[in-house]
């Protein structure tokens, strides 16, 4: 790509199984600035690329009119970003990965190498890995030489102490991997950075952040570090999601398969497809259609998953040993606050008194001055996240 005096940007790309979103950064010696936004939907049906700068649409167009692979996907999004750049090179790449395992705990230099390490991982993060693999083997042929990095949504948690990573089964499990890993890492460091400016006490206190989105897990953490969450071996433990069961009795599994004759992949479409607010409800994944609907079953789903996140906050704040803070992020997280109501009027034994004006405001603090513990609505940033982790591998470098 063609270069100028002082235009440098860092891209960062989050590929699922049916989008890639990216976001392109300006380097301006220390600082750094969103310029471009956007992303590719319909990968598997009909692909449609948009664009903004700021919150100016700058592209809004068909990219193919069936399927497209992530590789020719990339080739198109690649060009169109270079279209507005304005001549200024792409000095770095930040890739969100969603499971490092054990071994992979800083963001790191990506190379085949390392992705034949990472290809282990996709049994363990199967609606994720493949698809952020297939997006960097891309991205790697098509700018050879520049630098590229895997930043993992596992490593925030690594610091999680042992006892609260082992499962009850024999050793030689825990020695293959069988571990609680917990995922939306990413979110929780960046959410971890903000606090200093927004709460000292919460910063270097204890706090539970809920993210809450169609994937959903809850984070304890003291003093800014990951001590215990809810999603554990996969992304699929925990709170119920939007298509996801979250926690479930193993023994159900035995009976799916011993009882009613399904299959491993009929059951891992059930758990991770065919569940959580959409199998309850029978009506959507999405909290505001259920919010908008006056089917009993609606209202069944929001019931279990607000229970769940109330009793998910009694766990973690027991792991805490007390709670100074909780935040709220992510779509449900950051944009419902009836949900958010909920779960504070379940946890108003802890010491939680919500502010309705502030919470219908969203915040960004919704609890009131005279509360125990303060609540708050703090909009995530991953890919704000994975390019400062770009940037201070660039410098390091």
């Amino acid at each position: 790509m063609s270069d100028r005096a002082g235009g440098r940007v860092i891209l960062v790309l989050n590929a699922g199984s049916s989008s890639i979103k990216f976001c392109v950064f300006r380097l301006d010696g220390r600082e750094l600035s969103r310029d471009l936004r956007g992303q590719v939907a319909g990968l598997a049906t009909a692909a449609k690329f948009v664009m903004r700068r700021g919150e100016t649409l700058i592209e809004d167009r068909p990219l193919a009119q069936g399927p497209i692979s992530h590789a020719g996907a990339l080739e198109q999004l690649l060009d169109a970003i270079e279209v507005h750049l304005g001549g200024a090179r792409i000095v770095g790449v930040g890739h969100r990965v969603v499971h490092g395992g054990l071994e992979f705990m800083v963001p790191t230099v990506l190379n085949e190498e390392v992705l034949h390490r990472l290809d282990r991982y996709v049994p363990l993060a199967p609606l994720h890995q493949p698809h952020n693999l297939a997006a960097i083997r891309a991205m790697l042929e098509r700018l050879p030489g520049t630098p590229e990095f895997a930043c993992f949504d596992t490593a925030f948690h690594r610091t999680i102490p042992e006892v609260a990573q082992l499962f009850a089964l024999p050793p030689r499990f825990a020695a293959a991997g069988i571990r609680r890993y917990g995922f939306h890492g990413l979110s929780y460091e960046y959410i971890a950075s903000r606090l200093p400016a927004l709460d000292a006490r919460a910063a270097s206190g204890r706090t539970v952040v809920f993210h809450l989105g169609n994937g959903a897990s809850m984070c304890a953490m003291a003093g800014g570090r990951s001590v215990a969450t809810t999603m554990g071996f996969t992304a699929v433990d925990g709170l119920p999601m939007g298509t996801r069961c979250g926690s479930l009795d193993p023994g159900v599994v035995l009976f799916l398969m011993d009882e009613l004759a399904l299959g491993p992949r009929e059951i891992e479409r059930l758990i991770y497809h065919e569940s959580g607010l959409l199998g309850m409800s029978g009506v959507s994944s999405d909290v505001r259609d259920l919010l908008a609907s006056d089917a009993p079953a609606a209202a069944t789903a929001l019931d279990v998953f607000g229970y769940r996140a109330g009793r998910e906050l009694g766990s973690l704040a027991a792991a805490l040993g007390g709670l100074d803070a909780i935040v709220f992020t992510a779509g449900i997280g950051e944009n419902q606050p009836e949900i958010r109501a909920r779960i504070c009027r379940a946890a108003e034994w802890l010491g939680i008194e919500l502010d309705a004006v502030a919470n219908a405001r969203h915040g960004p603090r919704i609890s009131t001055a005279a509360s125990h513990v303060a609540a708050y609505v703090v909009p995530t940033d991953e890919e704000s996240m994975i390019a400062r982790h770009v940037q201070g591998m660039l410098v390091a470098a």
